[in-house]
């Protein structure tokens, strides 16, 4: 192999992760990855299993399922929950309650951004 065609191997698998980087994580990552999701902001896309909130509370909180797992999101945006079986595009900040043993305890999504997709 030249020294051209080594070079340009290394650049390329240098430039692999990256490329995996730029990938919009399911929600098992998520939750296999909770550390290095923890206070980065994600977009997760799928469908809506529970919702709860009414208009006076100050939050509410909704489940989303994407085939892979499910997390609980939280909104304080004011707006109704979307609904049971709504599918959405959410984009919010990755928490955690506290860590117990290495392990998240409380995993959530804080709510940024909603698109509910019309079926």
């Amino acid at each position: 192999m030249t020294r051209i065609g080594r070079a340009l191997m290394a650049l390329t698998l240098a430039a692999i992760p990256y490329g995996c980087a730029l990938r919009a994580p399911n929600i098992s990552d998520v939750h296999r990855n909770a550390s290095r999701y923890a206070d980065r902001t994600v977009t997760l896309d799928g469908t809506v299993t529970s919702s709860w909130g009414a208009s006076p509370m100050p939050f509410k909180i909704y489940r989303v399922q994407d085939g892979t797992g499910e997390i609980t999101v939280l909104s304080r945006n004011g707006s109704s929950p979307p609904v049971r079986g709504s599918h959405v595009k959410v984009k919010g900040v990755v928490r955690d309650v506290a860590v117990f043993n290495g392990m998240p305890l409380g995993l959530h999504v804080e709510e940024r951004d909603l698109d509910v997709k019309r079926n």
